[in-house]
């Protein structure tokens, strides 16, 4: 049985009925656009995943077990490290930090980790800590061969490990002051702001640009000219020629990968600083992430490959390394092929009782 209400609408309900039905009419013509833009997002959240995935898949156990190998490596040859693997182990244990922190950051597609302002300080720290000690070390690296290779007669009053010991603790005060201090005058700053993240400050950013990226390779470049100079003068000696540029070639490597790594990072943040911003409409103003998040997903992850790349170029490029991994191989599966073939020959010639007796006696001694 129909029933029909519409003898009995009263002129309220008929205006809100009409009211209604050209709302929803309205809806309907904008569909299409709303359908459009999430299309765009739709593909935009799939290029990010795409993206997150490879890196996951192939960069991350790289760097992970990478630089985990280059401090395992190193440390059971103490007796064996020279200056520059002292630096490349702490090198090493900064991009260990940054590829462990990656795990969180690399599935942030919708950037929507900035929302929540522990998190996105936090973030920030370990971000800036990481990249100020890893620039800190490479231009410290820079200066200290430019020092071994022209000052060869005065350098080993100065080049000792004592005083590289002394260099990596002072670089790495350095990395942690410089994100620390910056950011707890701006937090008091800031104190009363509910919705409020590190990474937002204009005078943090710049100070990451100048302080992190443009200064350190100014000094690179000109360490590096310098030492172009040495090996021009090396010329006529082949041997020594030789022996220098393979000490500088892993260097370089490294100084290349992270000024391509790190070179979209600042870039973009560096557009985003020199626009003109409007009036923020409310107190809690996201990040300026929200508004290209798959290109600032696309930069994050170029700066973390960075931490992934270089245990590959201190693996295939440094010779001493490549020496002691070898060795450290074999003492590992000699170790292990040993006690095998010792636990088997116990087992055949010693009775059970007489096999643990003479196992607790041998551990004993």
């Amino acid at each position: 049985m129909e029933v029909y209400y519409a003898g009995t609408l009263s002129p309220g309900d008929y205006n809100n009925t009409s009211f209604k039905l050209n709302r929803s009419h309205l809806l309907n013509e904008t569909d299409p656009f709303q359908r459009t833009n999430d299309q765009y997002e739709h593909q935009q959240y799939v290029i990010g995943l795409f993206l997150s995935c490879l890196y996951t898949i192939f960069l991350f156990p790289i760097g992970f077990v990478g630089n985990i190998l280059i401090l395992v490596v190193n440390i059971s040859f103490r007796e064996k490290m020279t200056i520059p693997d002292l630096y490349f182990i702490n090198l090493a244990a900064a991009d260990l930090i940054l590829v462990a922190d990656s795990l969180i950051e690399v599935f942030n597609l919708d950037e929507k980790y900035y929302d929540i302002t522990i998190l996105c300080t936090f973030m920030s720290l370990f971000l800036q800590i990481n990249m100020y000690s890893s620039i800190f070390f490479l231009t410290w690296m820079s200066f200290d061969r430019y020092i071994a290779l022209a000052k060869v007669m005065r350098s080993s009053l100065f080049r000792t490990k004592h005083h590289a010991r002394l260099s990596c603790g002072l670089i790495w005060m350095a990395s942690i002051s410089a994100t620390l201090v910056p950011f707890t005058a701006v937090h008091l700053q800031h104190t009363e702001e509910v919705c409020f993240c590190f990474a937002d400050v204009k005078e943090i950013q710049w100070l990451e640009i100048t302080l992190g990226f443009i200064i350190p390779f100014a000094i690179i470049g000109l360490c590096y000219s310098l030492i172009v100079r040495v090996l021009i003068k090396a010329h006529k000696h082949r041997s020594l020629r030789l022996r220098r540029q393979k000490a500088l070639r892993m260097i370089v490597a490294v100084v290349l990968v992270f000024f391509i790594c790190w070179l979209p990072e600042n870039v973009f943040i560096s557009v985003h600083l020199l626009q003109r911003k409007e009036p923020a409409i409310s107190s809690c103003k996201q990040s300026f992430r929200h508004a290209y998040p798959l290109t600032g997903h696309i930069v994050n992850l170029a700066a973390f490959s960075n931490s992934c790349l270089n245990p590959l170029i201190y693996s295939f490029l440094g010779e001493t390394f490549r020496e002691k991994l070898r060795l450290y191989i074999e003492q590992k599966s000699n170790l292990s092929a040993l006690n095998r073939f010792c636990h088997a020959a116990l087992k055949s010639v010693i009775p059970e009782s007489s096999e643990q007796t003479e196992v607790k006696f041998s551990s004993a001694v």
